[in-house]
């Protein structure tokens, strides 16, 4: 089994367990060997946390295919977990280019990657239901055809763009599982009730975003309500801009430099740096 396949079957394994599992999300090299080192069993690339890193908003479009797939592969031979990507909306409309990117992110030694049911267009965001299924199946068959394990997380973006139908995200989701997605994932949900039911209308594995702001919900309450995997997605790359912003106000409008005092020593970040580097 090539090493990107182990990687993958373990990936499997762990939705597989009866544990829960917390995936964060780093966002760059460094970040990946901190939070490797720091001993989670599986990372994902974050789309907003790589846009910012290239002075890019975190909207389809605007980070392009090739440097998300090259973004992804750099990662994944930084670290010997598991590592899923973030692929947005399959950087393409139809069902052809949405498979056309597994196969691609396969290549990279993914374990897998996340298409969303996004349009990027800003009036009409949310593919129309048929479209949406239609790129999850064809991302699942080119998934199964892959010739090794490869883990497909179908999205359901309603929450995230102030279309709040727990109905339609449902049913949505009972549809990409139907249609071969490995894991569902509905970002945007802010309360146990709306988790738990999400939980009980699928079988397969759900992940959960935690990390937006006010939503704080603990791992043993996830756990209890079914859900498999959770994610950080660009909430610790966000809190790392804010340190830089506050900061740099202090800097700017006091004239002081008091903020030195809560960085991190030298020792301190090399320890988790090193010359390793995986082939995937």
């Amino acid at each position: 089994m090539s090493q990107a396949g182990e990687k993958a079957t373990r990936f499997r394994a762990l939705h597989e367990r009866d544990a829960i599992f917390i995936m964060p999300n780093p966002w760059d090299l460094g970040s990946t060997k901190i939070l490797t080192k720091m001993e989670f069993e599986a990372l994902a690339t974050t789309s907003a946390g790589f846009a910012f890193t290239l002075g890019r908003k975190d909207w389809p479009g605007e980070v392009k295919r090739e440097e998300a797939l090259a973004h992804a592969r750099s990662l994944v031979a930084a670290t010997p977990l598991p590592m899923s990507a973030d692929f947005e909306n399959g950087y393409a409309e139809t069902p052809e280019g949405v498979a056309e990117t597994v196969r691609l992110a396969a290549e990279t030694g993914l374990a897998g990657c996340s298409i969303e049911d996004t349009s990027g267009d800003h009036d009409t965001p949310i593919f129309e239901f048929s479209k949406a299924l239609e790129r999850v199946a064809a991302a699942a068959e080119a998934a199964r055809g892959l010739g090794r394990d490869f883990i497909l997380t179908a999205r359901a973006e309603n929450f995230l763009h102030d279309r709040p139908d727990m109905d339609d995200t449902l049913a949505r989701l009972v549809a990409f599982q139907d249609a071969g997605a490995d894991v569902l994932y509905a970002p945007g949900l802010a309360s146990i009730e709306d988790i738990c039911a999400l939980c009980n209308a699928l079988s397969k594995p759900v992940n959960v975003i935690i990390g937006e702001a006010g939503v704080n919900i603990a791992v043993p309450d996830l756990q209890e309500a079914g859900v498999s995997r959770i994610s950080i997605g660009s909430a610790f790359a966000r809190v790392a801009l804010n340190s830089l912003l506050r900061c740099a106000e202090e800097v700017r409008d006091e004239g002081t430099f008091s903020f030195a005092n809560k960085g991190a020593s030298f020792s301190e970040i090399e320890e988790f740096m090193d010359e390793h580097e995986n082939s995937g």
